[in-house]
């Protein structure tokens, strides 16, 4: 009997778990709604339509990027196929044409044979047969209610998420750690302290600073005051910020024995301390201007960002309550989700997990073992982090902080990134043939 699922959604996410489920022998209805309707960032009616850039980053290995482009193709990823038949010039990185890029894939999976498309609109859940769901981070409407309602209401509609930088990068002889009047008498946060003068200049340049022009789907949106751009706090006065999230109450800097002017605290992004968010830095900032102006903080002069701060409209759920480790649906353990709805960013990133939710699809329909890459990989980094419990949960994407390396003895950047690097190529290819023994 013929194995039967369904992926909503034909986005970079849907199209590789689509292609994924048909090369391993399943006959997939592959529904999307273009080109009947298009959602406010879409322009054209071919499938895994690139909305913003049309570069995938860095195709060097020592790269997140790079390194996770290298694992989705150990795993056979259609896309990365697709992207060497139309690639630009672009130095170290891999785009695309991408207008051929999206016809292309198009033609690809219309032509396969195992892979059967219909263009409407879902509107509700069918919990009944095997899905992946890969609707796009413009989910909403009548869909959208229904997710929300398969997922206990944990799906957001605004993603406001302060940037995240890799500890290795900070100074750490410039900053302390300390809470606020020592509340947890720990020192959880990092924090990084100004003087006046530093200070002025910080909220000079940010009041000046370049900012992402909004889209007009999102130009009506209404944030939360605590959600406020920090370049808008700037702009409001001199000492705004200094009453805000760069209050420095309850401070004391321990080489000088006082309070600092100002003070911009870092939390720990994961559980070994490899990443570190800036707290309440939410902004609309270019990535250069964030990149520039926040290396003006003390002790972040040669800040590397895992993360920039966004501020747009976004649907992603809080996959660390909703999701299980397979990226299925806690209550619903035969919907799998995929793409930027699970709180991955970028096209790779959420290209990959179409790939790895097909491939848990197939073992949860066979019931046989949940089967995930290893965490030392990119893929199964990206993915442990999604899935583990974190109430501040924001979006991320592929970055190096994400890997703890075991075993390794390298202090220079560079070799130790090449040793995380061979060893996620390693365990890869160990995912992928242990996989094939398993169905």
């Amino acid at each position: 009997m013929d194995k039967k699922a369904t992926v909503i959604g034909a986005g970079l996410a849907g199209c590789e778990a689509a292609w994924t489920l048909a090369k391993f022998g399943y006959k997939v209805t592959l529904a999307e709604m273009k080109p009947k309707k298009r959602s406010p960032a879409h322009s054209s009616d071919m499938f895994s339509e690139l909305v913003c850039s049309n570069s995938f980053k860095s195709d060097k290995i020592t790269t997140a990027s790079g390194l996770l482009k290298e694992e989705m193709r150990i795993m056979g990823s259609l896309l990365l196929e697709v992207a060497e038949t139309c690639r630009v010039s672009a130095g170290g990185a891999l785009a695309v044409d991408r207008n051929l890029f999206s016809e292309r894939v198009t033609e690809r999976i219309l032509s396969n044979k195992n892979i059967s498309v219909i263009c409407k609109e879902v509107t509700s859940i069918d919990t009944k047969r095997p899905s992946i769901i890969a609707a796009g981070p413009l989910t909403e409407g009548e869909f959208a209610r229904a997710l929300s309602e398969k997922t206990g209401g944990f799906l957001s509609f605004y993603d406001a998420a302060s940037p995240v930088l890799t500890a290795e990068s900070i100074d750490f002889d410039r900053v302390f750690f300390a809470d606020r009047y020592d509340y947890s008498g720990k020192g959880d946060y990092l924090n990084c302290y100004f003087n006046k003068i530093e200070y002025e200049n910080f909220q000079s340049e940010l009041m000046s600073a370049k900012t992402v022009e909004k889209a007009e789907f999102e130009k009506d949106k209404k944030l939360y005051e605590g959600c406020v751009p920090i370049e808008m706090l700037a702009k409001r006065g001199v000492d705004t910020m200094r009453y805000g999230p760069l209050r420095p109450v309850g401070l004391v800097d321990p080489k000088t024995g006082k309070r600092p002017w100002a003070a911009v605290q870092l939390r720990k992004e994961d559980l070994n301390g490899n990443l570190y968010n800036m707290v309440g830095f939410q902004t609309n900032l270019l990535f250069g201007e964030q990149k520039r102006i926040f290396r003006m903080i003390p002790g972040l002069e040669n800040a590397e960002f895992a993360r920039y701060g966004v501020m747009h409209r976004n649907s992603f759920l809080h996959s660390p309550k909703v999701l299980n480790k397979n990226l299925s649906i806690v209550k619903n353990d035969n919907i799998f989700v995929a793409g930027q709805l699970t709180g991955v960013e970028g096209y790779m990133a959420s290209a990959m997990t179409g790939m790895v939710a097909a491939r848990n699809l197939i073992l949860s329909d066979s019931e046989k073992t949940v089967f995930i890459p290893s965490n030392k990989t990119m893929s199964g980094a990206l993915i442990d982090y999604i899935t583990t419990e974190n109430d501040s949960f924001q979006p991320m994407g592929a970055n190096m902080g994400l890997i703890q390396p075991e075993n390794c003895e390298f202090k220079n950047k560079e070799q130790k990134r090449l040793f995380i690097s061979k060893t996620a190529v390693k365990k890869m290819t160990e995912y992928v043939n242990d996989y094939r023994k398993l169905i």
